[in-house]
């Protein structure tokens, strides 16, 4: 009796201890500690520069167009023709011109046959006052009518010079030597005075277009200097110099499309020779911004844009005290960006350790370790093959059923 009660008291403390042990909660599991990587902050020498590709053009260029409207008949330059200066580069239909200037050599005639006549009548008239046969006021009539047939005589010729200037404007010829860069009407199409046909790129210095965003053009001035590198010696393999450039045109407002800020490089004297349309990259040295050049006064400090989190209205960097092996928050302000680093204006001194990588997934206080590159060297053949006889003795004892 005794030891049946003894039986059920123990199994009734080994279901209570089951049940205590099925209500306490699991521990929590522990927060691993996270590596990352750091750097050591210093004064850089401020070095204020972007690099854009853009493309040769020729400093002057011009839409070339007839004075006077008609159809065109004939357009022999074409893109990419190299022209020289009178070259003809298109023609209209001269027909109504041509008759519009024979009318005017007619006109001509007529009014030489008036004046010839009135100077005529006047010399005689002149004789017959001489013997008192006619008044003066008859004679001064007569000179009156020679002026008018002589002004007559003088407006035909001037118009008869209009005609022929309107006929020679029917052909189209390239005022300077150049290459054409683009045409733009085609034969049998009826053109106005001044509708463009044709794009002359005149020869001479050459110039290099960039599209500048607007917190870069708004620190260029024209004669900042430049480097420029052509990109088919680059692809080529030729170690060519940069060309010196200097800015010297900014655009005063932004492209509709791009909100860029086109910027002219001119180029030094020996690339006239350039081919248009090459690419070529443009290095900038623009000027900093204000909170910029006070960061650079005494050498700038930059961080790449991975360390910067937000704090706030503002941003942060985990500085790392290698003491206790933990981060700590430390607030900078950012003067300006240059390529894929901040340039920072208060807030670091030099010398800290800085976090550059994870910095989205740390707490103030964490305690961390520095990361480690992974030994990525291979094992060397004589470890490897003792690795692989240690395994096959394993398995043949294994089987023999040996320990």
């Amino acid at each position: 009796m005794s030891f049946t009660f003894r039986a059920v008291q123990a199994s009734a403390c080994l279901v209570a201890v089951c049940v205590l042990a099925a209500c306490s909660r699991p521990e929590a599991p522990q927060v691993p500690v996270r590596a990352v990587k750091v750097m050591v902050v210093g004064p850089q020498a401020p070095e204020f520069s972007s690099e854009y590709a853009g493309e040769v053009r020729a400093r002057s260029e011009s839409r070339l167009g007839f004075r006077v409207a008609g159809k065109l008949v004939a357009r022999p330059a074409e893109a990419g023709q190299r022209v020289a200066a009178g070259q003809v580069l298109a023609q209209l239909d001269a027909s109504d011109y041509q008759l519009a200037s024979q009318a005017a050599q007619a006109q001509i005639q007529a009014a030489s046959t008036q004046r010839d006549l009135a100077a005529a009548d006047v010399k005689r008239y002149s004789e017959l006052r001489a013997q008192n046969f006619i008044s003066g006021a008859e004679l001064e009539r007569r000179e009156a009518t020679l002026k008018a047939a002589q002004a007559s005589l003088d407006q035909a010729q001037a118009q008869a010079g209009v005609q022929a200037n309107q006929k020679a404007y029917t052909v189209l010829v390239a005022d300077r030597a150049g290459v054409v860069v683009a045409v733009e009407a085609e034969p049998g199409q009826v053109v106005s005075a001044g509708t463009p046909v044709v794009r002359l790129a005149y020869d001479g210095p050459r110039d290099v277009v960039v599209a500048v965003p607007e917190h870069k053009a708004m620190n260029l001035r024209v004669g900042m200097p430049a480097s420029v590198r052509l990109w088919a010696n680059q692809a080529s393999g030729v170690a060519v110099p940069a060309l010196a450039a200097q800015v010297r045109e900014v655009a005063a407002s932004a492209d509709p499309v791009s909100r860029t800020f086109a910027v002219k490089l001119a180029l030094p004297a020996s690339a006239a020779a350039l081919p248009l349309g090459s690419t070529a990259y443009a290095q900038l040295q623009a000027l900093p911004t204000d909170a910029a050049a006070k960061a650079g006064a005494a050498g700038l400090i930059k961080l790449p844009t991975s360390a910067l989190w937000q704090q706030g209205q503002g941003s942060a960097v985990w500085l790392w005290d290698a003491a206790t092996s933990t981060v700590k928050a430390q607030a900078v302000t950012v003067a300006t960006a240059d390529g894929n680093q901040a340039v920072i204006a208060q807030g670091l001194s030099g010398g800290e350790q800085v976090v550059v990588a994870g910095v989205h997934v740390l707490v103030d206080g964490e305690k961390v370790t520095l990361y480690q590159e992974k030994n990525t060297s291979k094992v060397p053949p004589s470890h490897v093959g003792n690795d692989v006889s240690a395994t096959n003795s394993v398995k043949t004892s294994a089987v023999k059923g040996q320990p």
